[in-house]
């Protein structure tokens, strides 16, 4: 997985058909999906429960761009394995899941994968800045994690501080919540690269109307520049 600072569209499956998520997985990469995102949320780090390690298995046969998997969930170690086994590409976990997020990232690299930092609303850019060696991914939530579909929350201050953190390292920078053709072009001109967006993609559309979710993705990538 090279990297480049290209903008990349991860649409959330956590909008998409639950009877039939194979069929929208390939439904939304044929349409120009860059990655897959899958929110994975535990009743406990955030008041949701969503997919375990055997439903992210059963979707990676269907994904041939990235598998981006984003543990809502706490504690996050003892579970890194199973993702790993699963097939997640990048594994991202919350700073504020746990004590030792160093640790965590150690472990998500040594299971083979890239490591992600998410960070909520109410955590300060400064919270990554010993990290930003051993991250591959920091993802700024633009909601309070636990559920689709919620308002923007302007972060763009806190994507520019941690641009200009990051400098020259391959470190992507994520967006997650309340994406659309509105706030994408905020956050991308801020600095982030990669878009999660769920229901701004699938409104409208279904594996039978797939060009819906072709032209939601065209909008927001037009829209961000």
């Amino acid at each position: 997985m090279s990297f480049d600072r290209s903008l990349k569209i991860a649409p959330s499956i956590l909008s998409a058909d639950f009877a039939n998520f194979g069929a929208e997985i390939r439904a939304i990469e044929a349409q120009g999906a860059d990655w897959v995102h899958v929110d994975v949320m535990d009743g406990h780090f955030v008041p949701n429960l969503t997919f375990g390690p055997p439903a992210v298995k059963a979707f990676r046969p269907h994904v041939k761009t990235v598998m981006d998997v984003h543990l809502m969930i706490s504690p996050v170690d003892a579970y890194i394995d199973a993702y790993a086994d699963a097939g997640a590409d990048i594994l991202t976990a919350h700073i504020e899941a746990g004590p030792h997020i160093h640790r965590t990232l150690q472990a998500i690299h040594a299971a083979g994968m890239k490591a992600g930092v998410a960070l909520n609303p109410g955590t300060p850019a400064e919270a990554v800045a010993d990290l930003l060696d051993m991250a591959d991914l920091i993802c700024v939530m633009t909601v309070n994690p636990g559920f689709g579909g919620q308002k923007f929350i302007d972060m763009t201050a806190k994507v520019a501080k941690l641009r200009a953190m990051i400098g020259d390292r391959a470190v992507h920078i994520e967006i997650d919540g309340g994406v659309d053709p509105v706030t994408a072009p905020l956050v991308r001109a801020a600095g982030a690269d990669v878009l999660v967006a769920g229901s701004a993609v699938f409104k409208g559309g279904s594996v039978d109307k797939p060009e819906v979710y072709g032209a939601n993705m065209q909008a927001i990538r037009a829209a961000a520049g």
